[in-house]
């Protein structure tokens, strides 16, 4: 098989929640990162036929790399991989053992959510690059009576620089929802929002391949 665009930039960015990885027979992918407080599931084009488990999933991306057009055959311990119409450039890349392997092991529920709101992917990047920029750590959602703002900031640090833009957002009364901006490893995706005050949030994008984080 080879292995869509959408489907490597979905395994480009769970690189960044988790070093491995657990793919289950299907067209559904899912991560979880070492501390359990990001949880991704993805639908992609590709169907995949077997279960296999990667310890390092850098240096599995790094080795399709090596290939114009990789194409893969999935066996019971290792996938095979060769350059289209040259099977004699072929790199033989063996799986992980699963048990070592960090995964979701069951389906996460929403508890009752208080605001919901669309997060485009234009203001996805504008709060990102913020972040960055003035090196702050926090992203809250807030509402002051006025209006509704995403805003970077330290929250430790009252006279620290932070950057705000305002959201459409459904809910009712005022609210400050922190979240560390170091846990939004999100692709760069339109997305609808929900968010709890029992520690939970809940992106999904509004993308036909569906990619959803809490």
């Amino acid at each position: 098989m080879k292995l869509s665009n959408d489907t490597r930039e979905v395994l480009k960015n769970y690189s960044t929640i988790n070093a491995n990885l657990l793919v289950t027979s299907g067209n559904q992918i899912a991560t979880m990162s070492q501390m359990k407080n990001i949880v991704s599931t993805a639908t992609v084009s590709d169907t995949f036929d077997t279960d296999f488990a990667i310890y390092d999933l850098n240096e599995f991306l790094a080795a399709l790399s090596l290939f114009t057009n990789p194409v893969l055959d999935f066996s019971e311990n290792f996938v095979m991989i060769t350059e289209e119409g040259k099977t004699g450039n072929s790199l033989k890349y063996f799986y992980s053992d699963p048990s070592v392997v960090t995964t979701p092991s069951s389906e996460i529920t929403m508890p009752k959510t208080e605001v919901n709101f669309s997060l485009d992917s234009s203001d996805l990047s504008k709060v990102q690059r913020a972040a960055s920029v003035i090196g702050s750590p926090d992203l809250v959602l807030e509402k002051n009576g006025v209006g509704s703002y995403l805003t970077v900031k330290d929250k430790k640090n009252d006279t620290a620089n932070n950057y705000s833009l305002d959201v459409d957002v459904e809910g009712q009364g005022d609210y400050n929802f922190y979240f560390k901006v170091e846990n939004l490893k999100l692709m760069p995706l339109t997305y609808d929002v929900e968010v709890s005050s029992k520690n939970i949030s809940h992106f999904k994008s509004q993308t036909s391949n569906a990619v959803e984080y809490w």
